[in-house]
């Protein structure tokens, strides 16, 4: 009975030491300007200078990313809010993208952001937006949590449209979410590019 006991507490610690384990292969998020495509090869001046090449999914999906307004997010939308630092209890906004409702549920959640230093991610629905002054502040809700969100007037706001792969042109701004592969080389099967000298400001 003892032994059955440690085998139970031993397998339970086992999942728990697995769930707090970081991901084997955490996303590579890549932002730049595009260089050149060639065929599915993607190359990406990056933000630090460096020159990524990035391997495209046969089926890989382009995505354009163009300017909104604060008036656009509204209640029972689904969005993507990069924030860094709370202003009176709230999540400061640098930006927010609005998702289509073909792609409600993506990236659902709170989690650590690498825009910049310390800043997070939420992508979650907004339950109710109140204004102050210029200024909203978002309720947002997403499985198993609920944050406000302060947007000022001067966050960015951007929603997604969808556009022909030819957008990748040379100087593009894009943002692209890649796995790095055994080998060390980057693959994504989606690419974000900014509209009319728009930058991805995720």
């Amino acid at each position: 009975m003892i032994r059955t006991i440690a085998a139970i507490l031993l397998a339970a610690l086992s999942v728990v030491a697995v769930a707090q384990t970081p991901p084997a292969n955490p996303p590579v998020r890549v932002r730049g300007t595009v260089e050149k495509l060639d065929n599915n090869v993607l190359t990406v001046k990056a933000r630090d200078g460096s020159v990524v090449s990035i391997k495209l999914a046969d089926n890989f999906v382009v995505l354009g990313i163009t300017k909104a307004k604060l008036a656009d997010v509204a209640t029972g939308k689904f969005i993507g809010t990069t924030t860094l630092g709370e202003r009176n209890g709230a999540l400061v906004a640098l930006e927010v993208h609005i998702f289509p409702e073909n792609m409600r549920g993506t990236g659902e959640g709170h989690y650590p952001w690498d825009l910049k230093p310390h800043s997070k991610m939420t992508n979650a629905n907004v339950a109710n937006v109140t204004s102050i002054g210029k200024d909203r502040v978002l309720t947002v809700q997403y499985k198993g949590g609920e944050q406000k969100v302060l947007v000022p007037e001067s966050a960015k706001i951007v929603t997604y449209v969808p556009v022909e792969r030819s957008e990748l042109k040379r100087g593009a701004h894009i943002f692209a979410v890649t796995q790095r592969q055994p080998d060390g080389s980057l693959t994504a099967a989606r690419v974000n590019v900014g509209l009319k000298g728009t930058t991805p400001p995720m």
